[in-house]
């Protein structure tokens, strides 16, 4: 990213020369918005959103109408696509009036003009390179510990939710918005099995009928990383050949017990419904977010039409099916039994 790329308010400078990343992202925002209307007007729009919410077996999952979310959800990600069009995460392809600020080495902070969040951001690699996982993994959860005071960090694979699958990044957004956040601990107790659990870390696979999850705590940075690596290697041998497995991550850093890591496992990018014909199409494309509970659909009938039932289908028809996951729950425990 050129030098002109990042914001110099003083304020701003301040705040990163202390290190202080949360309250250097919310003025970043506060600036950008005044600056750049196309940012000022994706965060006008969420005054307009509509939302409703199911309840489930003791959890709850909200859908949200956002008109701006279009482009997102009706992203096309197949090879040819992505060859033939711009990055639109490289620098010399943002918007001039974009601005953000250096985190870690080697990515810059962003302003999400398409927001979902109350506070909605992109943090995009200076290089260009592939969305990946297993290369990237340490650098998401040093993140997510630099912006634990307000943020949760989000990763979307290449095949099933990033829009840019060529440019690797993550996104980062208000802590707690989204509702398995809240409702965590309720479904692993509910609906999860411990596969190891000792005072330095625990691994829970959990169904709770819609989505099907891994979930990685720890406050041992290095053990997370171990963790993370065997878990992909095992999940990877159901891979079918076609690059990264398909996985969606929410990742929180808490200061009284370290990390927690969420780890989506996923069949389809997207549900039939969303190839049918026109009037019957359903533009529902679950990636992190929506599986953290906020659904997304940019298209008003889809939000009337879309019922509880609906959902659930959707929903369970992306994640991992239970055959899969009986094979991995077998594996992990060869591995950490």
């Amino acid at each position: 990213m050129s030098e002109s790329r990042i914001i110099t308010n003083e304020n701003v400078l301040a705040l990163l020369k202390v290190e202080d990343y949360v309250n250097a992202a919310k003025q970043l925002l506060r600036l950008q918005r005044k600056d750049w209307s196309q940012l000022d007007s994706g965060y006008k729009n969420l005054t307009s959103i509509k939302t409703k919410s199911f309840w489930f077996d003791g959890f709850k999952i909200g859908l949200q109408f956002n008109q701006g979310r279009f482009k997102s959800t009706s992203a096309k990600v197949d090879a040819d696509t992505i060859q033939n069009r711009k990055c639109f995460l490289c620098d010399e392809n943002l918007p001039i009036e974009q601005k953000g600020i250096k985190i870690l080495p080697g990515y810059i902070l962003l302003s999400n003009p398409y927001p979902v969040f109350p506070e909605h951001f992109t943090i995009v690699s200076i290089i260009h390179k592939p969305q990946e996982i297993l290369s990237s993994f340490n650098d998401l959860i040093k993140i997510s510990k630099i912006l634990s005071g307000g943020y949760s960090l989000i990763y979307n694979g290449p095949r099933c939710g990033a829009s840019a699958p060529d440019h690797l990044h993550f996104q980062a957004g208000t802590k707690q918005f989204m509702p398995i956040e809240n409702d965590f601990h309720s479904l692993k107790n509910e609906f999860g099995e411990f596969i190891f659990e000792d005072e330095i870390g625990t691994i829970t696979v959990i169904d709770d009928g819609l989505r099907r999850f891994i979930s990685l705590e720890t406050n041992d940075e290095n053990m997370l990383s171990k963790i993370f690596n065997r878990v992909y290697k095992i999940y990877t041998r159901l891979n079918s050949g076609e690059g990264e497995p398909m996985l969606n991550i929410i990742c929180n850093y808490y200061e009284d017990y370290g990390w927690n890591v969420i780890i989506f496992l996923r069949s389809k990018h997207r549900s039939f419904h969303y190839y049918l014909e026109e009037e019957n199409r359903i533009l529902l494309s679950p990636a992190a977010i929506d599986l953290g509970g906020v659904c997304i659909t940019p298209a008003e009938k889809d939000y009337e039409k879309i019922d509880k039932e609906l959902l659930k289908n959707i929903l369970s028809e992306v994640s991992l099916n239970k055959e899969s996951l009986e094979y991995i729950k077998t594996e992990l425990k060869k591995e950490f039994g």
